[in-house]
């Protein structure tokens, strides 16, 4: 596995070999079991699912559910970059300025995902001749929406045309099905579900679309509570002291559509020049010259960084003195900042974590940070490198007869491996072939206490440093994946362990990972499952894994830590 991939179990399934000629990948959908792929000598375009992600089961499955399809209208298009919203509808812009639009990439009725995805070009109707041809140089969209960016600083927006997925209104936007002239003189755009924003070229931000939580930073929202709009009126004059702000009256229209289709500008004050705009699910952050983050819209995640305080209109992001932001970038319900060291910050929903002011990561780039503590899907595509790095060499070099000095026999299968690399990667087989064991001389070890899936996991996992969720897709694997790394002393294996199961948990099965967590004594996950539970408690204890918590000990002791963390206060 590409090291670069390591953040996206979507990919864990691939073979090296097809890895090693990504150009560029794009992860999407609602848990990330979506991808598009874009080889390198090529430019072939391929959608990709892997329906093992997010499925762990207390069973084994009969299928390893994973689909590699060519996308034949885009192949050979030399593409630039794709655009998601979370409806039914995706973007792809080539390097010549041209987009294409697909509307068909929901799920089936029978569970299955559509694979025959069918891309048009979409047509801009100012074209006259190739003197006057718009070049697209971005794109965005939303739920229902699209919006692209021209080399002319224009934008054009329009809904997406009609499907048979059950997603059909083309009225709830008030945009035409053709793309239409919105703004001029504009450098930056970026789409919520319901909304756009975009900024000018000298630094004035405008938005348009929904605004029932304030997402587009002006006063004509629709009010949830009388008393979130009363708690701002001091706040915002302070903030804007000199600047007339109309706070909307206690009482007034309360539509949740609340469209405004005309763009608006946002009121950052005067001395600021934003540099960059982006969007969440329905929230919004810029980023100014001066180096600060403005944020306003939704908050229910503490998104905005600002604490937990909803906030219709531009407030500065909580930040630490002498501290300068450089990139920012949103996702659903999460936000991503990067200082001028180099530093990453996350805040907002952090797999399931309401994180309220930003907080510093490990990471080293937005896609990874995405990756470890976002929803597992991407912004933007990510770009790979274009020769293999070391642990795509070795990933291809896994399970390789040809090259293979030692089998390794689990359940009557054979697994093919080479013992410098078990020695220099695994404890476990370097006290094996360092000290006199009997299979030091062996060229076949034959392995009789672990299944032969779990035992691959582990093998392949010292060539990738990632676990294969195909192979690990039940409780029962996860566990024996976990005794076998105690067993062997792999601590780094059984964080990836923890971090996958972290991924994967749900409100079905976060009882058993609380008892599994319990069992192996592992504090973080134990902590995590009880702050995943005390959202979703009502839901939880109705579950079979609630009621086969191993004993009444157990089970007091999971609603005395929920209790704890908050979960029965009124």
């Amino acid at each position: 596995m590409c090291s670069n991939l390591r953040s996206w179990p979507v990919f864990n399934s691939l073979k090296p070999e097809f890895i090693s000629e990504i150009h560029m990948v794009m992860v999407f959908g609602k848990l990330g079991k979506r991808a598009l792929i874009v080889t390198r000598k090529d430019k072939k375009v391929y959608g990709l699912v892997n329906d093992n992600l997010h499925t762990l089961e207390s069973r084994d499955k009969s299928s390893t559910m994973l689909y590699l399809k060519e996308v034949k209208d885009l192949c050979g298009k030399d593409i630039k970059t794709f655009a998601y919203g979370m409806g039914s509808h995706i973007l792809a812009l080539t390097n010549g300025g041209e987009v294409y639009s697909c509307d068909n990439i929901y799920q089936l009725k029978n569970g299955t995902f559509n694979m025959d995805l069918t891309f048009i070009l979409i047509n801009i109707p100012t074209i006259k001749d190739d003197r006057n041809m718009k070049h697209v140089v971005d794109i965005a969209c939303g739920n229902k929406h699209s919006v692209i960016l021209t080399k002319n600083d224009e934008v054009y927006a329009w809904e997406s045309s009609p499907n048979n997925s059950g997603q059909v209104d083309n009225s709830t936007y008030e945009l035409s099905i053709t793309p239409k002239l919105i703004l001029s003189n504009i450098g930056c755009i970026s789409c919520g579900d319901n909304f756009t924003m975009a900024v000018t070229r000298n630094g004035k931000v405008y938005g348009w679309g929904s605004n029932d939580v304030g997402q587009l930073g002006i006063n004509n929202f629709s009010l949830y509570e009388s008393k979130n709009m009363l708690r701002q009126t001091s706040m915002q004059r302070t903030l804007f002291s000199g600047q007339n702000a109309t706070i909307p009256q206690a009482g007034g229209a309360n539509n949740f559509e609340n469209k405004n289709m005309t763009p608006q500008m946002v009121g950052i004050p005067e001395s600021l020049i934003v540099d960059k705009v982006t969007c969440g699910s329905n929230h919004t952050l810029v980023l100014t010259d001066k180096g600060t983050i403005y944020a306003w819209g939704g908050n229910k995640f503490s998104q905005l960084g600002i604490g937990q305080t909803e906030f219709y209109t531009p407030i500065m992001v909580n930040q630490i003195e002498k501290m300068r932001w450089i990139d920012i970038a949103a996702l659903n319900n999460t936000s991503i900042a990067v200082t001028e060291a180099g530093r990453f910050y996350v805040w907002g929903d952090c797999r399931g974590e309401c994180i309220s002011i930003p907080i510093a990561t490990s990471s080293f780039n937005v896609h990874d940070t995405f990756g470890y503590y976002g929803p597992s899907i991407m912004h933007k595509p990510l770009i790979l490198n274009e020769k293999p790095d070391i642990l795509g060499c070795l990933g291809i070099a896994f399970n390789n007869s040809s090259t293979s000095d030692l089998t390794i026999q689990v359940e009557n299968e054979c697994i093919y491996v080479h013992k410098v690399i078990l020695t220099i990667c695994s404890l476990h087989f370097k006290r094996m072939f360092e000290k006199n064991w009997k299979e030091n001389n062996q060229s076949v070890i034959k392995i009789d206490d672990v299944s032969y899936n779990v035992y691959k996991a582990y093998l392949k996992y010292l060539y990738t440093n990632t676990v294969d969720l195909c192979l690990i897709n039940t409780f029962e694997k996860v566990s024996e994946l976990f005794d076998l790394a105690n067993a062997y002393c792999e601590d780094n294996l059984k964080k990836q362990c923890i971090y996958r199961i972290k991924q994967e948990i749900t409100v079905s099965n976060v009882a058993y990972f609380y008892s599994f967590a319990v069992k192996y004594d592992t504090e973080e996950l134990r902590e995590f499952c009880v702050r995943f539970a005390v959202i979703h408690m009502r839901a939880v204890v109705k579950t079979e894994n609630f009621a086969k918590l191993e004993d009444k000990k157990l089970m007091n002791r999971f609603i005395n830590e929920a209790s704890k963390a908050g979960c029965f206060k009124n």
